[in-house]
């Protein structure tokens, strides 16, 4: 085996790692405090929070979120089988498609690790979750389940290390994209997002 055939064969060998990365990533639970720091940081940053007491709450919180922005009853989900389970029954008149969102759509997407310090959401992406997803709606609903919130980054790494690889992709999210380039005006969704939305599942919440 050449030097170059040997470098595609470790880039193929990691690809189909990352490919097969477990959905959720497990850590210890962390104390209220770190709930409450990762809230006041992400509102800070223009993000809206909503504790759910279960995921089969989800649906019925995504067709208030829509109502209340005055949006379309459609949510964009990605290839993450894990949405099909859903009781999506539960929220009449609300379309899940599969389709790629667009700039004014809404979609869904779940959160491996969020970092308390900083209000910040970490995308690993994978095969179920394209790191472009991030990219295409105007409105990120992010589902994060509240055991999954690390102290920082460097937590977040090597939590995420133990499952394998890192993936080729990391995002990560403080609040809707914005940016302040053009004549130091702050101008909403140039580069993704206009709005993000978090859903915290926390059985405490109930």
């Amino acid at each position: 085996m050449t030097a170059r055939e040997k470098i595609l064969s470790d880039i193929r060998a990691r690809r189909v790692r990352s490919a097969t990365r477990p959905a959720t990533y497990k850590s210890p639970a962390l104390p209220r405090e770190a709930l409450a720091q990762f809230m006041d940081r992400a509102r800070a940053s223009g993000a809206e929070i909503r504790p759910l007491a279960s995921a089969a709450d989800i649906p019925a919180a995504i067709a208030e979120v829509l109502r209340g922005r005055n949006l379309p009853a459609v949510v964009h989900l990605p290839p993450d089988a894990q949405w099909d389970g859903l009781p999506w029954e539960n929220a009449p008149g609300l379309t899940a498609t599969r389709a790629a969102p667009g700039g004014d759509d809404a979609a869904l997407n779940a959160v491996p690790f969020a970092i308390a310090e900083t209000g910040t959401l970490a995308f690993l992406s994978d095969v179920a979750r394209p790191a472009s997803w991030h990219f295409r709606p105007g409105l990120e609903i992010a589902v994060l389940e509240a055991d999954h919130i690390l102290p920082h980054l460097e937590s977040v790494l090597a939590r995420a290390k133990i499952a394998g690889p890192l993936p080729h992709t990391i995002n990560l999210v403080t609040g809707p994209s914005r940016t302040g380039d053009i004549e130091q005006t702050l101008e909403l969704g140039a580069h993704g997002p206009k709005a993000l939305v978090i859903f915290i599942i926390d059985p405490s919440a109930a």
